[in-house]
């Protein structure tokens, strides 16, 4: 197993004290905590790309009714073998861009394929969590997807029935996973909802922090600060790139976020390394493959955030 390039991060840390603390943690102390798991997951997902490109089955497809009407679906996919009963953990995944995923009847998405969180279900199930990829709601199937609907009350409320939903079928703890444009709504969602709707814990990635005012579509100008994060209450990790050269994720904004919710655990991590981006800084760098996506170092995000959720650090 070699070491990736600029293989370190820095995680800052909220004590109980509400201080931040900053560490370093290298490749070697990475590899301790990785273990033998790293060819295995790499494995998995090398065979999960296979699959979906294949047209076989990569999860249950469920739709369930929500806003006015509407229809909203998601593909629920399980670890193999099942984790012990009451062990077990779902992720419910919200990628970026516009959020329509397009999924087709085997739950396989034909859209956003190189969204980070798209990338990495086969990480995620190999890391032994079950997962739930939401698709945008019928009435936002268009070239924007979801567009400002993200920061809507109705959004929030769709996706507590999703949560809801997956927590009945797999009664196990649920967290919501949200990246780049996907922060929104998770945020959205986080911070609005109560009881059996609401999730038990929240990972951002790439957050978008920084939005885009006088623009002819004002929901450019939505970021997670838009929405009340003092209201959230659950553990919350923040992930981002310290080269992400995307300008609606600057990840020196991070710190910010965990600072104003509520939450009893926090963590911001800031990853290195990776190949890099040498396109230049704008809109075009908010991709998937790229450090705003984690690109080839998919395997180092899903393992962290498996520490996390699972009560330690990433």
């Amino acid at each position: 197993m070699t070491a990736p390039r600029g293989g370190t991060r820095l995680c800052y840390r909220k004590g109980r004290a509400g201080s931040i603390r900053q560490l370093q943690v290298g490749w070697e102390t990475m590899k301790s905590m990785i273990k033998s798991t790293t060819c295995g997951v790499l494995l998995l997902f090398f065979a999960g790309a296979v699959q979906a490109q294949s047209g076989s089955r990569c999860g249950e497809l469920v739709s369930i009714a929500t806003h006015d009407r509407t229809t909203t679906r998601y593909a629920l996919a399980y670890p193999q073998p099942a984790p012990p009963e009451g062990t077990g953990i779902t992720l419910v995944l919200l990628p970026g861009d516009g959020g329509h995923l397009d999924l087709d009847e085997q739950g396989c998405p034909r859209a956003l394929t190189g969204n980070s969180l798209v990338r990495s279900i086969p990480l995620f199930n190999g890391a032994g969590f079950v997962t739930a990829l939401v698709d945008a709601p019928s009435d936002h199937a268009g070239s924007d997807g979801l567009g400002g609907f993200r920061v809507t009350a109705k959004h929030a409320e769709d996706l507590g029935r999703i949560i809801a939903d997956v927590r009945t079928r797999t009664r196990t703890p649920v967290w919501l996973v949200g990246t780049s444009r996907g922060s929104i709504s998770a945020v959205n969602a986080a911070s609005r909802l109560s009881g059996p709707a609401a999730p038990d814990g929240l990972v951002l990635t790439s957050a978008l922090m920084s939005g885009f005012s006088g623009g002819r579509k004002s929901w450019v100008a939505h970021t997670v600060f838009d929405l009340p994060l003092e209201s959230i209450r659950v553990p919350v990790l923040v992930i981002g790139h310290a080269e992400d050269q995307c300008t609606r994720s600057p990840p020196r904004l991070m710190p910010d976020i965990a600072a104003r919710t509520a939450s009893p655990r926090e963590q911001v991590v800031t990853m290195t390394g990776g190949p890099g981006w040498h396109r230049g800084a704008g809109l075009e760098a908010c991709v998937g493959r790229s450090p705003h996506g984690f690109i080839e170092q998919e395997a180092e995000v899903a393992a962290g955030m498996a520490r996390f959720i699972r009560g330690g650090s990433y």
